[in-house]
């Protein structure tokens, strides 16, 4: 098996999630026996919190080289927005990382899908380190809530569930966000949020649900065992 370098904390909720996952999906391929070689470095989240990028930047990218040091094979951030750093920090590294856009946009693809809808924090719905690598990589468009519900989407995503609380409220939100998309076009909806799919668990639509976390997690067991 290949060693896979973790990057987590942002938030510990997910990353405990990624683990979890991770060690299950290689079981599945392996046997009970047995469990993935895994190093993980916990980031504080309180670097995603003052939003800036030059720092951000250069936190992940030190993490980075530290678990190419210690021999990683392969680095999975275990987290949507700080694949905004990946561009910055790849081309710097000799071990790939395994993009979220990516898992989820082959999924996407095999489903057919070429419009979705993508729900998650602030900076994950309104940046381009999702959406343009879905749009170029699989040809697939991404559509995003409209602007007066952009602030309160990243209240619940920053101010509740990655600090382990899920409200109804939070998820009534987000379902009428996964309804509202369907109306823009929407035939695919990804929960572009670590944090989403502990939230809407026991949810089913009518229209495909993309866990951008198992996607991901899929990539890395596939990686680990191939």
């Amino acid at each position: 098996m290949k060693t896979l370098g973790m990057i987590g904390g942002t938030s510990w909720h997910s990353t405990i999630e990624y683990y979890r996952l991770i060690n299950e999906g290689v079981s599945e391929r392996i046997g009970k026996q047995g469990n993935p070689p895994l190093i993980i470095h916990s980031i504080n989240i309180e670097l995603m919190r003052e939003q800036n990028k030059k720092k951000i930047n250069a936190k992940y990218l030190d993490v980075a080289r530290k678990l190419e040091l210690v021999e990683a094979d392969c680095i999975i951030i275990c987290a949507n927005t700080p694949h905004m750093t990946y561009s910055f920090v790849q081309p710097k590294i000799g071990i790939p990382i395994l993009h979220i856009a990516e898992a989820t946009g082959k999924e996407a693809k095999r489903l057919h899908l070429s419009t979705l809808g993508l729900l998650g924090n602030k900076p994950t719905m309104t940046g381009n380190f999702i959406s343009e690598i879905i749009k170029n990589k699989f040809s697939i468009e991404t559509v995003i809530p409209d602007n007066q519900y952009l602030n309160l989407a990243h209240h619940y995503v920053s101010k509740e569930l990655t600090q382990g609380v899920f409200s109804q409220q939070a998820k009534d939100f987000f379902i009428s966000q996964m309804k509202l998309l369907k109306g823009k076009g929407a035939q695919g909806i990804i929960l572009g949020c670590t944090e989403l799919p502990i939230l809407l668990k026991d949810v089913s639509y009518d229209i495909p649900l993309l866990p951008t976390t198992q996607l991901h997690v899929k990539m890395a067991v596939d990686f680990i065992v191939g």
